[in-house]
């Protein structure tokens, strides 16, 4: 005995670890991954091929193999070796390229796995000289396989159902009816609730490595892919979760003919239902975003809640059927069950409401495709509330004062009641009850299903405040992190190539404080020029304030500066003294609307 309990002790101590892994690794990110920036620019024009390309996102990624893939204009890979992190930032993802680059414009398409595990992709083009006509298209391929994200979403469905199966059922038992019969009544249920679980599990560790790399089904089964995804934090929850079952089921075999466990064995059970919660919340939405810690410890309250709250109505639902007569349902356990259901109905609603707004961010944020889903949750919640009160009813039915101790016997069972368990003296012979108690039930355990359907959806789908973020730089360059574009026009009176033309003035983030500059300056025939001086200027007219000169320094295919400070939020007038030879020069200005 002792050296079992040592072996279990090791174990625990090795899932902990395991545990802490992954709570470390989880970092403060926005869910789903943007892209911030990248270099070459989207749309860049520049006059010299790069060496490399580099995208920067705005939280931390994942690469994959191809995770950076660019074609010349012919639709030729012309990258040299595999994509790798830039100086060492876990948010960049940058590949070298081939020397030899010829003139026309290339196109970059990116994939990487974001923070909360979720694949995402995009493309974006640049030119070497001047633009070209390409036989590539700048659209974004699927991120994931859509065979592998169908299998994928199927098993995230079984392993939800399969946790509150599995976490219900045993709260049912050791909370609600501890006695021989509900273990033996129980013992299917929770059967198919481990089964469930584990076999989604191994299913998800086996779709991980193709969901990772986009690659199709062939290679869920491919040994290399295995390996990638376990060293992945996705792929390390699910290992957790496995050993965890193992431990289950180690721990059920020799407990589970005894209807009360002991101190040690509930306590090693509250572990191991905790590790299991942590297997979820470090890989998904609550690993990413705002408040990390209070996300993820508010995302594992509600996963058990729900847990505990379908399951023990399944489990509920079960014994009400097929309870015997020689040792029914007793009343009293129902009211402790329905005192558990409403305290896991007030744990979900609390880390509900902090969910929702950590996920929408604003009430505009419900038009996203998460505040929809969130949106049909919520009625689907408030249904399901419904019906509990009528099982409270039919509960509070079953236990009137002085007969609270009634046991509940089965349809198409006479004779006198058996005697009942823990002060449950006497049998219940009204039917009504019982009947409207399993119809209210099994409505309840119905809706549930289809909430724990949409809770899926929602941990597989941009949040609204993540959405809302996107839309609220809708304008920008894309590849930049929220850009100001303008363009001014020119004209020095010489008809040369450099004589006219128009320079693009780009501002990042184009909003009050420091700004980065950057300008391009585009001859007659719209490919870019170099001329010997480029001055810009900012002038608030209304309140006094500047001219501000910008400070750009030529750097060998564009102007830059990043020392630009704009004071206040509104329109300025930004002027421009183009030079482009001894003595020829103009000015000329355009207007621009800076943020707050």
């Amino acid at each position: 005995m002792n050296d079992i309990r040592c072996k279990a002790r090791s174990l625990i101590a090795v899932v902990a670890l395991l545990v802490g892994a992954l709570l470390g690794e989880a970092a403060p990110a926005s869910a789903h991954a943007t892209l911030a920036g990248s270099d070459p620019r989207d749309g860049g024009v520049l006059k010299t091929a790069p060496k490399q390309v580099t995208a920067t996102f705005d939280e931390s990624v994942t690469l994959v193999e191809d995770s950076l893939r660019v074609v010349d204009p012919d639709g030729r890979p012309v990258t040299a070796g595999r994509p790798h992190h830039a100086g060492g930032k876990s948010n960049t993802d940058q590949v070298n390229l081939t020397d030899g680059l010829g003139q026309g414009t290339y196109t970059v398409s990116w994939r990487v796995v974001s923070a909360d595990s979720h694949a995402v992709s995009g493309a974006f083009t640049f030119s070497v000289g001047k633009p070209s006509t390409t036989r590539v298209t700048t659209a974004a391929a699927p991120a994931v396989d859509p065979t592998v994200n169908a299998l994928y979403g199927i098993g995230r469905y079984v392993a939800y159902g399969g946790l509150a199966l599995l976490i219900g059922v045993a709260v049912f038992v050791l909370a609600c009816w501890r006695s021989v019969t509900a273990v033996r009544l129980m013992r299917r249920p929770f059967a198919i609730g481990w089964w469930a679980l584990l076999g989604s599990s191994v299913a998800l560790m086996l779709l991980r490595g193709p969901y990772d790399s986009g690659d199709g089904t062939a290679g869920i089964l491919d040994v290399n892919s295995l390996r990638q995804a376990v060293g992945t934090r996705p792929g390390i929850a699910l290992l957790v979760r496995l050993i965890l079952l193992l431990t289950v089921a180690v721990l059920v075999r020799r407990r589970l003919p005894e209807p009360k466990p002991t101190p040690r064995v509930v306590a090693v059970s509250g572990v191991l239902v905790l590790g299991l919660a942590a297997t979820w919340v470090t890989a998904e939405h609550a690993a990413a975003g705002i408040q990390v810690p209070v996300a993820m410890a508010s995302t594992a309250l509600h996963l058990l809640a729900m847990a505990v709250w379908l399951g023990g109505l399944t489990a509920l639902l079960v014994t009400l059927h097929r309870a015997p007569a020689e040792d029914p349902l007793p009343p009293a356990a129902v009211a402790r069950f329905s005192r558990i259901a409403l305290a896991a109905v007030a744990v979900l609603a609390a880390t509900g409401v902090y969910q929702s707004w950590r996920g929408l961010g604003s009430w505009q944020a419900f038009t996203t495709p998460y505040g929809r889903i969130l949106a049909f949750k919520i009625w689907a919640v408030l249904v399901m509330l419904f019906a509990a009160s009528h099982s409270r009813r039919w509960t509070a039915r079953l236990l009137p004062a002085p007969e609270e101790g009634r046991v509940l016997t089965p349809a198409g069972h006479g004779g006198p009641p058996p005697p009942a368990e823990e002060g449950d003296t006497a049998g219940l012979t009204s039917q009504a009850p019982r009947r409207g108690l399993r119809r209210s039930v099994l409505a309840e355990v119905a809706i549930g299903l289809a909430v724990l359907v949409l809770t899926t959806l929602l941990t597989g789908t941009q949040t609204g405040r993540a959405d809302a973020e996107t839309a609220a730089t809708a304008t920008r360059v894309p590849g930049q992190p929220d850009i100001s574009l303008t363009l001014i026009p020119y004209d020095t009176g010489t008809n040369t190539l450099v004589g006219r033309g128009k320079v693009q003035v780009s501002l990042s983030p184009g909003r009050t404080g420091r700004n980065v500059v950057e300008a391009l300056v585009y001859g007659a025939d719209d490919s870019p020029v170099t001329i010997p001086e480029l001055r810009l200027t900012f002038t608030d007219t209304d309140r006094a304030i500047g001219p501000l000169d910008a400070g750009l320094v030529d750097e060998h295919g564009y102007w830059g500066s990043d020392t630009l400070n704009l004071p206040v939020a509104g329109t300025w007038t930004m002027k421009a003294t183009v030079r482009v030879s001894d003595i020829d020069q103009v000015t000329v200005e355009k207007t621009v609307t800076i943020r707050q």
